[in-house]
């Protein structure tokens, strides 16, 4: 087992993985911005390294200064936890090259499966259904031109490397489709510093569940059951839920076992999760695979009880998974709400500042995954993400009624949140009864602003 390992992020995914170090008698190295010299991961962690000014691109994406801070501190491996450098292959062979222990997939794999247009192609081959779309990257707009032709509008412009909602554009015609490359393309140099997109038939109404894998490095594979994430806004999952109340146990056990049957083909280890669009027919399609912890994966752990990122550690460190397949109970229900930090009376707008007032609520079945602290001031330079709220419970529908006891008494005073907002979702009755899909909050206008109070 690695005895020091460095965290190659912020926010709570590093407070996070710092806990699960810290369970199991590892030594952890932050490293933050200028911006975060003052951030509760760099407080918590054994040791802290400042790697650069407050941009990502000079800091949290500076591998240089992150292999440099690896080594200085004698940390073994690195755990990049989601977004940033999580999913880029270069920093991987990097992590090699330092004979740093990278604790995730290989480079190879990433290319293979995290390029989106690569991961069609492999699924497709191993027989998974696929949702049309173009073979591979699309270079240039006649290209995207002669491909929605032939899939048919309208169509969905995708960046290749791209993952949580960023560098996708809907074109519904041949007048919108220059347009939407163009923004897919520069949204995607962006985010990703990667411009190759791709295209896709757009799915009407989908539901977009995803199954939870785990890989160790000898060829066992398990899921740890499904989620559902079309509560989303923008392509942004705001509510996640497992198991989703979508599914059939039929179906769960088809997916899953397609999800199994694609990682022990391509040889995945560590943790990983396939992302799918099923239809109102309950047909699914495969649409990608995230080669990194999600964020949403706590509702996994909640309905099975397994410390996903420390398995994940575990398995990098050259581990056997200690459990099988039939291993896995799934019990309960699980919702997770991300509560940003933004004002959705202007259009969602990121809301940084000062946190004056800060009350985080508990009780049974209720987890917070957060950074935040009283008196902590969120910077403008990053994703304004506050906290996760987890809450389990034996079902669904005492799953719903806790988290809004518990959305009810979480206090942040000093900057605006999202916090009524989930808690008219959680009252509406389309989403009671489970009867949802990805254009849920589009056609839910009147939830942008609740005219009453919130109540239980």
């Amino acid at each position: 087992m690695f005895r020091k390992v460095l965290i190659a992020n912020r926010g709570e995914i590093a407070v996070t993985v710092i806990r699960a170090c810290r369970e199991m008698g590892i030594r952890t190295v932050a490293v933050c911005s200028e911006a975060d010299k003052l951030a509760l991961h760099s407080q918590l962690a054994d040791e802290c390294v400042c790697i650069g000014p407050d941009a990502s691109k000079d800091s949290y994406l500076n591998m240089q200064a992150i292999l440099s801070a690896c080594l200085t501190t004698g940390a073994e491996a690195i755990h990049p936890g989601f977004g940033f450098l999580s999913e880029n292959p270069v920093f991987a062979r990097l992590c090699q090259k330092c004979q740093i222990k990278f604790i995730g997939p290989t480079a190879q794999i990433m290319e293979q499966m995290g390029n989106k247009a690569n991961a069609r192609k492999t699924a497709e081959q191993a027989g998974m259904p696929i949702i049309p779309g173009s073979a591979g990257v699309l270079l240039h707009i006649a290209e995207a031109k002669k491909e929605a032709a032939k899939i048919g509008y309208p169509v969905l412009i995708k960046a290749s490397a791209g993952g949580g909602g960023r560098g996708m554009r809907v074109a519904n015609s041949e007048e919108e489709l220059a347009g939407a490359f163009q923004m897919a393309k520069t949204e995607a140099k962006a985010c990703f510093g990667d411009d190759e997109v791709y295209m896709e038939k757009l799915v009407i109404q989908p539901r977009h569940i995803e199954i939870q894998l785990l890989c160790d490095e000898y060829g066992h594979v398990v899921h740890l059951g499904d989620r559902d994430c079309s509560i989303q806004r923008r392509n942004q999952k705001i509510i996640e839920e497992a198991s989703s109340p979508f599914m059939t146990e039929e179906l769960r056990m088809q997916m899953g076992e397609a999800a199994v049957s694609l990682a022990r083909r391509i040889g995945y280890t560590g943790v990983g999760t396939i992302e799918f669009l099923v239809d109102a027919e309950r047909r699914f399609y495969f649409m990608e695979m995230n080669t990194r912890i999600q964020v949403e994966h706590p509702i996994s752990e909640a309905i099975t009880q397994i410390n996903i990122v420390q398995e994940q550690i575990r398995v990098a460190a050259g581990e056997l998974l200690r459990f099988s397949q039939r291993d896995i109970v799934f019990r309960g229900h699980a919702i997770e709400c991300r509560i940003n930090a933004e004002d959705p009376e202007h259009d969602f707008r990121p809301c940084p500042g000062t946190i004056h007032t800060l009350h985080m609520p508990g009780g049974q079945g209720v987890r917070i995954d957060s950074a935040i602290y009283q008196g902590y001031t969120i910077p403008p330079f990053y994703d304004s993400l506050l906290a996760k709220v987890i809450v389990w419970a034996p079902t669904r529908d005492e799953a719903i009624i806790r988290m809004r006891r518990t959305l009810m008494e979480f206090l942040i005073v000093g900057v605006k949140t999202n916090i009524d907002f989930h808690l008219a979702i959680l009252r509406e009755p389309d989403f009671l009864r489970g009867s949802y899909d990805n254009t849920y909050l589009a056609q839910k206008k009147e939830l942008l602003l609740p005219s009453k109070p919130a109540e239980a």
